[in-house]
């Protein structure tokens, strides 16, 4: 039974008769200075309507992603249209540190970056988010 697996790997999956899907995540830069973080997301051709960001109940950066393309190719001659179709969309969640200004987070698309900056607050501004229990 393993040789028929691997037939089917190394020589059905691996032609051009079946597309590969790409299922794999964009590349991602994160970057620190003195006043804030920049997370670069690379999205090639993508427009800002198709980016959907949220900060959730539980703290974390959600970030999706959407993209669909459409290549028509037609030809005169014999009267043919052949459409691609291309859907792909990408979601992720991202714990953020306690010293961004969740206030003032900014993002931007430009020339294939998806750029997201985290303000840094004030070390003193940081909230303690531990709860302490006095013991009775």
């Amino acid at each position: 039974m393993n040789w028929l697996n691997n037939w089917f790997n190394d020589n059905f999956f691996d032609t051009d008769v079946v597309a590969h899907t790409n299922a794999t995540a964009p590349a991602v830069n994160v970057k620190e200075n003195e006043k804030a973080y920049v997370m670069e997301v690379a999205v090639p051709g993508l427009k800002k309507e198709q980016v959907h960001m949220n900060i959730g109940k539980d703290g974390f950066l959600n970030v999706a992603i959407g993209n669909k393309t459409e290549n028509k190719d037609e030809n005169k001659k014999e009267h043919y249209l052949r459409r691609e179709f291309s859907y792909s969309s990408y979601q992720q969640s991202y714990q953020l540190p306690d010293n961004v200004d969740r206030e003032k987070i900014n993002a931007k698309v430009s020339d294939g970056v998806l750029e997201i900056e985290f303000p840094k607050v004030a070390p003193s501004a940081v909230k303690d988010n531990v709860k302490h229990i006095e013991v009775k």
